[in-house]
């Protein structure tokens, strides 16, 4: 599972990708209401992801988040989830053993090695584009609206 920061962090980065889309730079605190995240932790997980180039931002009138041209169709939730879990999270064992290995296996070692193995394929794959495009096209959404 994901943390809440990479969670917030994918749907941070699909929000300013939709709105660039529309010609629009938005905020920090616009981001933050419109993926139900908190301001402040919005703010750092805004910061991490321009520090590690994933966005680029301005400051001041005209400012905001945005991508470099075409940038977004690069940056794969890989990227992202590198980022914020680091690289073991694609290795790690499905029930937290040190030590888990082929040659050591836990309990749930083959089972859930196949599945981390699709997730893998399938974050590798998919990008902040791909998904920016969905909500484009009403596929998908970022925001539950009241039921």
């Amino acid at each position: 599972m994901l943390s809440k920061t990479t969670e917030y962090a994918i749907r941070a980065l699909v929000y300013i990708a939709v709105s660039n889309q529309q010609g629009k730079r938005p905020g920090f605190k616009e981001i933050s209401v419109e993926i139900d995240s908190p301001v402040q932790f919005t703010a750092k997980i805004l910061q991490t992801l321009t520090r590690h180039k994933l966005v680029n931002s301005l400051r001041g009138r005209g400012g905001g988040f945005f991508f470099d041209e075409q940038h977004s169709g690069t940056i794969s939730l890989y990227d992202i989830i590198r980022v914020f879990e680091g690289e073991k999270y694609f290795v790690r064992c499905g029930i937290g053993l040190k030590g888990c290995s082929a040659d050591q296996p836990c309990p749930f070692h083959f089972e859930f090695e196949r599945i981390r193995n699709d997730y893998e394929r399938l974050v590798r794959t998919e990008t902040i584009a791909s998904l920016s495009e969905k909500v484009n096209h009403g596929e998908a959404f970022l925001k539950r609206t009241a039921l």
